[in-house]
């Protein structure tokens, strides 16, 4: 059974052996451009530790990792885009590097090869495989929409945004762990289990990115600190805030949320009402609560071969960056 840093390892070898057209360059050179940025390689990784779980030839859930994890960003190419980013992984963005034509070409040509590679499993699994992935891959499409109408919605509750970073986030991780299963020939039961540990790691997953994107540190967390305060995005720290500040602090916070002040100054004053109402600790204390249910759903899977995901899942709560 391979650890963490050797999964990590063998994807980036995997990643970095396949070889694109040189012609057009301003296709192709894209996509090794963010592939290349490096990232944490979470969501491959898991498909190999689900699949470790119940088979050992992992060479059979390789194509699909690889086809998660080009997927996945595709999804960034487009999302930074939307969101007007102008940092990934602390690098230049695509569309800052190049410009957005290129940036949603490159995409586009991205999920191609994600499908290509997902098909590329056994003929016996092909439409189950398939089937799961396109439902996630719907779904993080649709928790992308839900995530920009919330900048302009007035009247978005927590609820509501739960079930967005469901989507947009979580989803993905629960068909990648999914997915690792089916290749191992895991149960149906054992399937759902996997998904559900996912999903509910994936949701605390982003709760501590939204932590850490207004509380973090740039030189750690690899993208511009304050950028969803900047574009206005109703996060649950923001919706928390709302829902627990005094009527001068509410009237200041939709004030700084309805312009397109993307100034220091509204960052500051923004993270210091959050620190008043204890922001920083009641969204620890949730993301704690989803990370406790994933575990309940880890604990009911049958198999010897849980250390590696309890390790990765231990790494999630400490994340710093």
């Amino acid at each position: 059974m391979k650890s963490i840093q050797e999964l990590s390892s063998l994807i980036s070898g995997e990643l970095s052996s396949i070889k694109y057209p040189k012609n057009p360059l301003s296709l192709y050179e894209p996509i090794e451009y963010i592939l290349d940025l490096g990232g944490k390689r979470m969501r491959p990784i898991l498909v190999l530790m689900a699949h470790q779980l119940f088979g050992k030839n992992i060479e059979k859930a390789i194509p699909p990792a690889l086809a998660i994890e080009i997927f996945h960003n595709f999804t960034l190419l487009h999302d930074d885009i939307m969101d007007n980013a102008p940092l990934r992984r602390g690098q230049k963005t695509v569309h800052e590097k190049w410009n957005n034509n290129v940036a949603i070409l490159s995409g586009d040509t991205m999920l191609v090869q994600a499908y290509q590679l997902m098909a590329d499993v056994d003929n016996t699994i092909v439409k189950q495989v398939l089937a799961v992935f396109s439902k996630a891959a719907i779904e993080v499409c649709e928790g992308q929409q839900w995530d920009m109408d919330f900048e302009t919605q007035l009247d978005v509750s927590i609820t509501d945004y739960l079930k967005m970073i469901e989507c947009k986030t979580a989803v993905l991780l629960g068909a990648a762990l999914q997915i690792g299963g089916i290749t191992a020939g895991a149960s149906t039961q054992e399937q759902n289990y996997l998904y559900a540990f996912g999903r509910d790691l994936g949701i605390a997953f982003q709760l501590k990115d939204d932590l850490l994107d207004a509380f973090g540190n740039i030189e750690t967390f690899g993208k511009q600190v304050g950028g969803d305060i900047m574009a206005n995005k109703k996060t649950y720290l923001y919706l928390k805030a709302l829902a627990l500040s005094d009527k001068n602090q509410r009237a200041n916070l939709k004030q700084y949320f309805s312009t397109n002040d993307t100034s220091q100054l509204k960052v500051d004053s923004v993270k210091a009402i959050f620190s008043k109402l204890a922001i920083p600790e009641l969204t620890t204390n949730l993301i704690k609560e989803y990370h406790s249910k994933a575990m309940d759903n880890l604990a009911a899977i049958n198999s010897e071969n849980k250390e590696p995901l309890l390790v990765f899942s231990s790494l999630l709560m400490d994340r710093v960056s």
